[in-house]
């Protein structure tokens, strides 16, 4: 099915004429030697006196190049969350226009489409969590905008088969969003190398998760330069600190030491794995390619507050669909690892 991006855009962001900031004027020029009187700003240097780089160009080249995709393929955000906001900002219609969800999953594709007031067409995964792809295309219409799928998923943990994603790509006229928020924990290979292929995939990742870096919000969104565009129109002109892309710029410059960490997490996490089949209360343990875990026991609501007590926080999934009685643990360090594993073999 052809994809047509206007097709898809909303009428006022077509016709919108986006912000112009101080910095975006001069990105063709070499700085260094010129002197700023064009913002307004403190000029007593102390090294964030100055406004960001608006486009985040020294970031983005790293991801590029880590990529092998074009720094023009990508958007970067005050966290995913903002990243999926401008979606629905510029592509879903208030009132009039659709997006489809896949409960089990992450709570804010709901919620931001009710903050930007699109109806949120839910259609639950299979009983073995993968997407339902003949039910999700009998959902669409005509103002269906966007399918969102997270995989690894949350709170399950599981990836999405090849076959069901390619299924909506090919057969889907609106975007389709792949949330690889925790892609480095799994065996699986991004989306990104199929980027060029599907014109209306958009994929979105974190430094929160991986990288180790969820206190300096930062979201990334690949895409096809057209989408991209669309994007950078209304987005904020400053919507990436000066601190974030610094500290960004450290932490991806430091790859041994993410792959060391990524490593000791997968260790740890089939190391629970192991424990969590042994545990009495425990009646099922799903299979995961990230960073958590998510079990079935017999009273989640009882086991909560048991850990909970013990000064052990994990989160609660049992009102979630297909998550009755289901708990999500989050792989920790390995000293944290033994104390939970400790508590849950006292737990009767």
């Amino acid at each position: 099915m052809k994809f047509d991006i206007n097709t898809i855009t909303r009428e006022n962001v077509k016709i919108l004429k986006p912000y112009s900031s101080a910095r975006d004027e001069f990105e063709d020029f070499d700085t260094a030697e010129m002197i700023f009187l064009d913002a307004n700003e403190n000029p007593f240097q102390n090294g964030v006196n100055r406004y960001p780089d608006p486009q985040q160009n020294s970031v983005k080249v790293i991801l590029a190049k880590n990529n092998n995709i074009k720094a023009s393929q990508i958007l970067l955000g005050n966290g995913s969350d903002e990243v999926l906001d401008l979606l629905f900002r510029a592509f879903c219609e208030p009132k009039i226009d659709n997006i489809i969800s896949l409960p089990p999953t992450y709570g804010m594709y709901s919620v931001l489409a009710n903050i930007n007031a699109v109806e949120n067409r839910e259609v639950l995964l299979s009983t073995d969590f993968q997407p339902q792809v003949e039910k999700i295309l009998d959902a669409v219409d005509a103002n269906t905008k966007i399918i969102f799928l997270c995989s690894p998923n949350n709170p399950t943990g599981n990836s999405f088969s090849d076959e069901s994603v390619v299924k909506l790509l090919q057969n889907f006229k609106g975007l389709v969003v792949i949330d690889e928020a925790y892609i480095d924990f799994s065996e699986k290979e991004s989306w990104l190398t199929e980027i060029d292929e599907y014109p209306n995939l958009i994929i979105t990742q974190t430094l929160s998760k991986a990288y180790g870096l969820a206190g300096i919000r930062l979201g990334i969104c690949y895409a096809s330069e057209a989408v991209i565009s669309v994007l950078n129109k209304i987005k904020p002109p400053y919507n990436v600190n000066e601190l974030t892309q610094q500290r960004a710029i450290e932490r991806l410059k430091d790859s041994a030491k993410i792959k060391q960490e990524i490593a000791s997490i997968i260790e740890q996490r089939e190391e629970l794995l192991k424990v969590l089949n042994e545990v009495s209360f425990v009646e099922k343990v799903y299979p995961t390619e990230a960073n958590f875990v998510l079990i079935k026991v017999d009273d989640a609501n009882k086991r909560y507050n048991e850990l909970i007590a013990k000064g052990i926080v994990i989160r609660n999934r049992t009102t979630q669909p297909l998550c009755e009685n289901c708990l999500r643990l989050t792989i920790g360090i390995p000293e944290e690892n033994a104390v939970l594993i400790k508590e849950l073999k006292l737990l009767k």
